[in-house]
């Protein structure tokens, strides 16, 4: 057991490096579908999808994107503007960033725990840009797609 304020001694711009690494790895290993992607995550992490249906465990989120994994790239995310945040203790590290990936821009926030094994993705919530002035045009179509799919399975 490591003492309460290891993680505490360790200095701020240090350890934002090495968060840094290890996020810009994680996003590496779904470019080149390596399965150690879904290791970087804790057995309990929460993963929400750009979908209102996307939450997902770890294991969830592995069974769901297991096609995209079969393929030489699963998804490529490159982070271009990325904000570090920590608790005091330096245990429960907090960013949000904004993605260059196939779908355009995209802004994700996460948690990550630094643990005595290392760092642990704890949460990850990836959302598309949507610019203000198609706020009310993109929400009618939603609302729209969602009536006709309720019809649809009244019927």
């Amino acid at each position: 057991m490591l003492p309460a304020n290891v993680f505490a001694t360790e200095d701020m711009t240090v350890l934002a490096e090495k968060v840094t690494h290890f996020i810009d790895e994680w996003h590496d290993d779904a470019a080149h579908a390596r399965l150690q992607y879904f290791d970087k995550m804790a057995k309990d992490s929460i993963y929400i999808g750009i979908d209102k249906t996307e939450r997902w465990t770890r294991d969830e989120f592995k069974v769901w994107a297991k096609r995209f994994f079969e393929r030489p790239s699963a998804w490529a995310f490159k982070s271009f503007n990325r904000h570090i945040s920590m608790s005091e203790d330096r245990k429960i590290i907090w960013f949000d960033e904004q993605l260059q990936t196939q779908m355009g821009i995209c802004q994700a926030t996460g948690v990550i725990q630094q643990t005595a094994k290392g760092f642990e993705i704890r949460h990850y919530q990836l959302s598309l840009t949507v610019p203000n002035e198609l706020t009310d045009y993109l929400a009618a179509g939603v609302k729209k797609l969602d009536e006709k799919n309720a019809g649809q399975v009244q019927k």
